[in-house]
């Protein structure tokens, strides 16, 4: 396990400026009257491609060898990182596949494609990752895991300095959590800048994987995929 420091998200964020949108904070006024907090938002629904997969993807492609970015890679993904990984790749210059269960929603399996992408729709989560490996031996691709990277979380980091940066020390911080590569980047950065802040991860009850991981001291898979959260429906947890 390879944890990553500040100033692995300090380089990150050097390495996709341009390339990504600084989302803004945004405030949940109704919602936070009725709580009786001040609630704000990383609207990261704003970022390329609709969510902060570019972050790390960009981060990651960057680090590859020239040969590596020649001869392409490879990935799998129920929609958000594919169409993180292919806009990457795109802005790059490199060739990417992605392999995607067939029950993948339409709209983003489209969208991976239109970014340039080689989506490829295979079976269901647990198949994925055979499947990706299999094409990374055939085609001579590397392989770029989704989530369980030192460089994707790195990209991933940079959302938290960005939250830092904006609100200064939060009490609270809230993130979803599907494989857990979003939440290790961002408490990385919040806590080294804001130890008091609290961060706090939610994942869905039907798919529950890094509260049980952690229970068990050791990377578990899900037991069951039941969520309308496709993007938090990781069938395992990372160990990074």
């Amino acid at each position: 396990m390879t944890l990553i420091t500040m100033d692995d998200i300090k380089q990150a964020r050097q390495v996709i400026n341009g390339r990504v949108h600084r989302t803004p904070m945004l405030t949940a006024s109704l919602l936070g009257e009725r709580t009786g907090v001040k609630l704000l938002f990383k609207a990261e629904l704003f970022q390329k491609t609709g969510s902060f997969k570019p972050r790390g993807a960009i981060n990651k492609l960057n680090s590859l060898s020239d040969e590596e970015k020649a001869n392409g890679v490879v990935s799998m993904s129920a929609g958000n990182f594919a169409a993180g990984l292919a806009y990457a790749a795109s802005a790059m210059g490199v060739k990417a596949t992605i392999v995607m269960p067939e029950a993948a929603v339409k709209g983003k399996v489209a969208a991976t494609r239109a970014y340039g992408a080689t989506a490829i729709l295979h079976g269901v989560g647990k198949d994925l990752v055979p499947k990706a490996m299999e094409l990374a031996e055939q085609q001579h691709l590397t392989f770029v895991h989704p989530f369980d990277d030192p460089m994707i979380i790195a990209g991933t980091g940079t959302i938290g300095l960005e939250i830092i940066e904006d609100v200064a020390a939060p009490d609270v911080v809230f993130v979803p959590v599907g494989g857990g590569g979003l939440i290790a980047g961002i408490a990385t950065a919040i806590k080294m800048l804001s130890p008091s802040t609290r961060v706090i991860g939610v994942e869905p009850s039907g798919a529950v994987k890094m509260l049980t991981s952690l229970q068990a001291h050791k990377a578990l898979s899900a037991e069951k995929l039941n969520t309308i959260a496709d993007g938090l429906a990781a069938p395992f947890a990372g160990v990074h």
